[in-house]
């Protein structure tokens, strides 16, 4: 099952796992570009970034049972490559909804809006 979560919301079930090992990992899977022009900084996670189209190679090297949140501008692409983990067996998946928009309203507001 795919969990969606506010920024602020992730942060919160972050700070109630983080005795967990491994750490949580976020996968932020928007282009190179947009990754440029705004990221967030791992904050209690672990942090990738792996454009879209290269999650399925990069994927093969986890832990399915690793908790994974996924990011994107708004949450659309991020959805969809939660549904491509879960069908891959991945256990705990998290959709951060809004995406990196929502995460600089809520969170970080010196990160860039694009």
């Amino acid at each position: 099952m795919i969990e969606q979560l506010s920024p602020k919301a992730f942060l919160d079930w972050v700070q109630s796992h983080h005795s967990s090992s491994p750490l949580p990992l976020l996968i932020d899977v928007r282009e190179g570009w947009e990754f440029e022009a705004a990221h967030v900084q791992a904050q209690g996670f672990d942090m990738v970034h792996w454009p879209m189209q290269t999650v399925p190679q990069e994927a093969a090297t986890l832990d399915t049972q690793r908790p994974l949140a996924l990011l994107c501008h708004h949450g659309s692409r991020s959805f969809a490559v939660a549904s491509y983990l879960e069908k891959q067996g991945f256990q705990t998946l998290i959709n951060i909804q809004g995406g990196i928009h929502a995460w600089s309203q809520e969170i970080d507001p010196q990160i860039a809006q694009y």
